[in-house]
């Protein structure tokens, strides 16, 4: 690991040619750090930044995984949140110019949607998507960047690119929850204690944290929640109903895509309940639900990044930050260098880290 991320560089940098990479070239692989060329123009619409840090995402951990099934685009590059500096634009860009900090993300914002990069590894062709950030230097899609103050601090700017977006969106545009209200967040990761600091933010009268690690529960606690249950401990349904002490749950909002999780959701919360499912379920795992419920009133929807808009949430959140109301120091628990990913993604996975992983490019 490595101390924390300095702010992007106060000078124009040569443009490069090549780039040292995170490469995912097989399913359930680690990844392979080498090097990548550049390509030599940009397109309509393509940015090439320099990317300071990035975080890891569960989605990354997923894909590494197969959860979604087989992956036609190996090989290929990874990572959707980041805080950049732009070093070139490319025909038609307007939104940023060279100099500017900006957060990079996945969700689609304002400006052009280019297309995806062409790069190169080891003489053969390399696909990317509209961003990646486990890169040092990407050429991302215009509308895939937002430009914040140069003075932004580098890991919020990240987070700012799915970990915050994501966990307020789904609280705001998903759930809709109201002040009073009460929440159970099933899964503490990077997302989910965002959701919880967003629940707390809009006063919920009741949230519930649920993970099988304490050391994120911990964390938990100290960014809102008002119960943490470890599900390793006993029967989850019954220390839920524990906790709300006879409130009847308005919100069930799951991370983790497991079947038996949903199910469970869509049992607890009342007749007019909302349950938001924000983790992907295996490819090929079903959930069985008696739909009648969902007549009278009781939703059961998923989210999609919370259906963030880049371009106006990020100054919004910005400002939250700025007024000291996001607790995002607590939020960062490792960092890692790029050469150590696979280690940062082994720690993600056992539970080692509690908050988010930043890879210091």
């Amino acid at each position: 690991m490595t101390s924390s991320t300095e702010a992007g560089p106060t000078s124009p940098e040569a443009r490069p040619s090549s780039t040292e990479a995170a490469i995912l070239v097989a399913q359930q692989q680690p990844l392979v750090v080498d090097t990548i060329e550049l390509p030599a123009v940009l397109e309509v619409g393509q940015v090439l930044v320099r990317v300071h840090v990035s975080g890891i995402c569960g989605s990354q951990l997923g894909e590494i995984d197969g959860v979604k099934g087989p992956d036609r685009y190996l090989p290929h590059l990874m990572g959707h949140e980041g805080f950049a500096t732009v070093l070139e634009t490319g025909p038609g860009v307007k939104q940023v110019q060279p100099g500017d900090s900006v957060v990079l993300h996945w969700r689609p914002g304002a400006g052009i949607q280019a297309d995806p990069p062409k790069y190169r590894w080891r003489g053969e062709p390399l696909n990317a998507g509209w961003v990646t950030t486990f890169n040092r230097h990407a050429v991302v899609s215009e509308n895939r960047c937002t430009k914040v103050p140069a003075d932004t601090n580098p890991d919020a700017a990240a987070l700012f690119g799915c970990a915050i977006t994501t966990g307020f969106g789904v609280v705001e545009n998903n759930a809709r929850l109201r002040m009073g209200e009460a929440v159970v967040v099933f899964g503490a990761g990077g997302i989910g204690l965002n959701i919880i600091q967003a629940a707390a933010l809009l006063s919920a009268s009741a949230i519930v944290a649920v993970d099988l690690h304490d050391s994120r529960l911990a964390l938990a606690r100290q960014l809102g929640a008002t119960h943490t249950i470890n599900s390793r401990s006993g029967d989850a349904e019954a220390l839920i109903k524990e906790a709300l002490s006879g409130q009847p749950l308005d919100v069930f909002i799951d991370n983790t895509g497991v079947p038996a999780v949903i199910e469970l959701g869509y049992r607890l919360t009342h007749g007019q309940g909302r349950v938001i499912l924000v983790g992907v379920p295996r490819q090929g795992n079903t959930v069985s639900l008696y739909t009648l419920p969902l007549h009278f009133g009781k939703l059961l929807t998923g989210s999609q990044g919370g259906e963030s808009q880049p371009a106006r949430d990020i100054p919004r959140y910005l400002r939250l930050l700025q007024q000291g109301r996001l607790q995002l120091d607590r939020f960062v628990s490792a960092r890692y260098p790029l050469e150590g990913i696979n280690e940062a993604i082994a720690a993600m996975r056992d539970g080692a880290t509690a908050g988010r992983v930043m890879i210091e490019l």
